[in-house]
């Protein structure tokens, strides 16, 4: 069901280059497709974004199917690769004509797609030599005559950068006014972007497993009988194991430095099993020190810099693990997006139309510094719609914007 988005009111006068944006998402959880629709405007230096409400739908369960039996550490073939290819971008396309119509009245500008990752390539050694996002756009296009823009990592990630996590620009217009501000996304992997002083660059970076161990364990330990721990429950009933935990915390990605990136490539189920070792702990305790895992991990790349937390994403409908979080960081605010405005369901897809704006009038999309690229570059590709429409580029006389506000229908 659409959902409409609280905000603020902002004044739609003196703005220019408006876009009706759909952004969808598929995230590292490949639980579904998210969707979220906004109007996106510029007054001045200022990007006004203005919600229209958001929709998730799940995958059919045999392509999930698939999805999952493609994803590392497993192999696959290129007869799957090519059925997942269509499969997820027909998915997509019918989220995305649902959202032209429900959310947006049947009339939109342009599609944003992030697709869904079929494997990020991060040696140990930090440096990303390339990531897959599947999803054929053209089904998008076709299904509702939109040009769409995808394939936003793969730029960044030619230009030396980590090419995740990209919701770093959308964070910093946004967040920057907030001194001590970060930026927390509990998906099936955590994210941050870090913002500074007035002096200093934003960095966005993988802090490690949010979701993704989390999902899997519980899982196994139910024999596919749950695919997560609603609400917690089972993790409130557990207790942390310290020797346990203690073996999880010995992985070498969180002493790396930033700007850094993982995935499932890493943080999968063979890989928690071989930390558990042969005498597996209750189901409870378990899903605890994973809890834990998450919240201290994620403590730890922020304590000395956060002053509030503004967290978004699957994970915080966790009560534990939110309760887990506030106990590691005595002394700063933690909050959901939801109190600024942004619901934390909604806020990577916004985020993916965010960049599909800067995309269409030919702006960067990166924040400089803030995945390690060499340069700020403009990102993905675009698939024109049915009338050939095709980005008019920075020719257009668009300035990059600097801030971001959130706003509501009027």
């Amino acid at each position: 069901m659409a959902e409409p988005i609280p905000g603020t009111t902002l004044s739609p006068a003196n703005t220019q280059f408006p876009l009706r944006v759909v952004g969808l998402m598929s995230g590292t959880s490949h639980d579904g497709v998210d969707a979220a629709a906004c109007d996106l405007r510029l007054a001045d230096d200022t990007l006004v974004l203005t919600p229209l409400g958001h929709l998730s739908a799940p995958w059919p369960k045999a392509l999930r199917s698939e999805l999952v039996a493609a994803l590392p550490p497993a192999a696959t073939s290129a007869e799957a690769f090519c059925r997942l290819d269509t499969g997820i971008g027909q998915a997509f396309a019918g989220v995305a004509a649902r959202a032209v119509d429900e959310l947006c009245g049947g009339r939109a500008d342009l599609v944003v797609s992030h697709g869904q990752t079929l494997f990020h390539w991060a040696p140990t050694g930090g440096d990303v030599r390339g990531t897959l996002q599947i999803g054929e756009p053209a089904w998008i296009a076709e299904a509702t005559g939109l040009p769409v823009v995808s394939g936003l990592r793969t730029r960044d990630v030619a230009a030396g950068g980590q090419g995740a996590p990209l919701v770093g620009l959308f964070d910093a217009l946004w967040l920057g006014g907030r001194p001590g501000a970060v930026a927390l996304n509990l998906g099936g992997i955590a994210n941050v972007t870090v913002l500074p002083g007035a002096d200093g660059a934003p960095v966005a970076f993988d802090t490690g497993p949010a979701c993704a161990l989390l999902d899997a364990a519980t899982r196994h330990v139910t024999g596919g009988r749950l695919a997560f721990d609603a609400d917690g429950a089972l993790a409130a009933r557990g207790r942390v194991l310290p020797e346990l935990l203690a073996r999880l915390l010995d992985e070498p990605f969180y002493t790396r430095p930033a700007p850094k990136t993982t995935g499932k490539e890493l943080f999968h189920l063979s890989y928690l099993l071989d930390r558990v070792g042969p005498t597996p702990p209750t189901a409870e305790d378990l899903l605890a020190t994973l809890v834990a895992l998450t919240a201290r991990t994620v403590a730890d790349a922020v304590r000395d810099t956060a002053t509030e937390v503004v967290a978004s994403g699957g994970g915080t409908r966790n009560p534990v693990l939110m309760a887990a979080l506030r106990a590691e960081l005595p002394g700063v605010v933690v909050r959901t997006s939801d109190e600024l405005g942004v619901p934390s369901q909604a806020k990577e897809a916004l985020a993916f139309a965010v960049l599909g704006w800067h995309t269409w009038f030919g702006l960067p999309g990166v924040v400089p510094g803030a995945t390690g690229a060499r340069h700020p570059s403009v990102l993905g590709s675009v698939t024109p719609g049915v009338d050939g429409r095709y980005p008019p580029g920075r020719s257009a006389g668009v300035e990059r914007p600097g801030r971001l506000e959130i706003s509501r229908v009027v």
